[in-house]
């Protein structure tokens, strides 16, 4: 089947906000000359709606990759789309003596909103929107993709449309990716430690007592706690002066041992109403009005917390966001790296489709874009999120009192090399055997750290160098700490 044959060129699977974002980009670089689809299991009025109780998110996002959004496709978001501006994030210790501030300003969105500006944005390049299509696998021509195929449930019929370019948004869990039938190094799934149990409410509430260590109407707060939230954190990002999005994401595995230590075993929804009901500055928390209306109010989700797939594109398709597993392994941020992949799939994929090429080969600069524009620091930080799993309470307290500062964060959240403090004086005298062993292990992360950012700076420029590429990588990230 020639691609003049097929029914459109780019056809984009879930029409959440990465999948909306990469459908106006390639509008934006085809200058509205190409046929594009975008499709979601959800009807129209719902696009982009993750889970049966809404569109669970953080809801977080810095102010870069809006304006790299911007900047590069003139799509730009205001009120109400964007829900609050922030100043920036500040991680508090488990014993809120000791903060760190990074990231800078931000905005915290309306993800029920959202969607529909999305869509006016869609259909005003020209993009055609089908919701209520339920998709099952990809339609493949010998090596190549050539479309997508699955249910359409509001008419009872199958669903079958063919394309030079799929671009598969369609979450941490694709079937289109974990099902792809077709030759690739594109990794089919994630390792279950790599994946975080996360929910949240959004309420209104009275405000308590006056501690930012607590909430802040102008920060996003982040409470790194083993017991509040075990091998994860805990955050309040604020939506108004007396509103938030109050949650916490949790590693399986560590809720697992701390349920086995203790009597009082919890699930993820317990430790979340235990965290909101003892934060002193919410008091009287109830669910918000407009977002219980549609069921948007209280939900959980699954996130991944790794370095994004080490390849994102195969023959005639593309990988973007949580379907390529971009979240930022340290706090689970998953809408900036989305952004800047949507925003580059489209280009990507208009310019492989005007070259007559949408090999492996052909799209694989889209890999080798991303990397150099934000996923050369991923793996970093995946170290850095590894080890301080790894660590107690009183190790967070005293690393962070002592160790990490905001440059390191900074530092090491940009793919730089960061100093944590007295770990370089590795000669000094310190208080116990304990606080050594975190200082080696904070060594050894900026050391690996360095290592990761000069391997992902030698990305290969075509699929010939993947294979030893990704062996040195995996025998990095093996034992990284060690």
């Amino acid at each position: 089947m020639s691609s003049v044959d097929r029914d459109y060129d780019i056809i984009v699977a879930g029409g959440g906000l990465s999948g909306m974002i990469a459908a106006c980009s390639a509008a934006h670089y085809s200058t509205q000359t190409l046929r594009i689809l975008v499709v979601d299991r959800n009807d129209l009025e719902s696009l982009g709606r993750k889970t049966l109780t809404g569109w669970i998110c953080g809801d977080a996002v810095g102010k870069k990759p809006v304006d790299y959004m911007n900047k590069n496709i003139n799509i730009s978001w205001q009120y109400p789309e964007i829900e609050h501006p922030v100043r920036g994030v500040v991680a508090y210790s488990p014993d809120h003596e000791t903060k760190i501030s990074f990231d800078g300003e931000g905005y915290i969105l309306n993800r029920k909103l959202l969607p529909q500006k999305q869509a006016s944005d869609a259909v005003s390049r020209g993009v055609d929107l089908r919701g209520n299509i339920v998709l099952r696998n990809l339609v493949t021509d010998g090596n190549m993709v050539i479309g997508v195929e699955g249910d359409d449930l509001k008419e009872r019929v199958p669903f079958r449309k063919t394309s030079s370019v799929v671009i598969d948004c369609t979450g941490v869990t694709s079937v289109l990716r974990t099902n792809l039938a077709v030759n690739s190094y594109i990794q089919r799934k994630i390792d279950r430690d790599d994946l975080e149990a996360t929910g949240r409410y959004i309420c209104t509430f009275d405000v308590g007592i006056d501690d930012k260590t607590y909430f802040d109407p102008e920060y996003c707060i982040i409470h790194l706690d083993q017991d509040i939230a075990p091998g994860g954190y805990a955050w309040v990002f604020p939506k108004g002066s007396s509103k938030a999005n109050i949650g916490l994401g949790v590693q399986q595995k560590a809720l697992d041992q701390r349920n086995k230590k203790s009597e009082n075993k919890v699930n993820l929804k317990a430790l979340i109403d235990n965290y909101l009901n003892s934060n002193p500055a919410v008091h009287n928390p109830r669910l918000s009005d407009d977002d219980h209306d549609s069921g948007n109010s209280w939900g959980t989700w699954q996130v991944s917390v790794r370095r994004q797939n080490d390849c994102m594109v195969a023959s005639g398709y593309l990988l973007v966001g949580d379907s390529a597993w971009m979240p930022k392994p340290l706090d689970a941020g998953g809408i900036g790296p989305a952004i800047i992949a949507a925003t580059l799939a489209g280009k990507h994929a208009v310019n492989a489709i005007q070259r007559g090429d949408v090999s492996e080969a052909g799209l694989w600069e889209y890999n080798k874009d991303f990397m150099d524009e934000y996923g050369y620091k991923t793996a970093g930080l995946e170290v850095f999120r590894r080890m301080l799993q790894g660590l107690s309470n009183d190790q967070i307290n005293y690393g962070m009192k002592h160790f990490i500062s905001r440059f390191d964060v900074e530092k090491i959240t940009n793919g730089e090399h960061p100093e944590f403090g007295l770990v370089g004086k590795m000669g000094i005298v310190f208080a116990s055997v304990m606080n050594q062993k975190l200082a080696s292990s904070l060594k050894r992360t900026a050391e690996v750290n360095a290592l990761l950012v000069k391997h992902y700076n030698d990305y290969p420029s075509n699929p010939d160098g993947f294979t030893e590429w990704q062996n040195d990588l995996m025998r990095i990230m093996e034992n990284p700490l060690k």
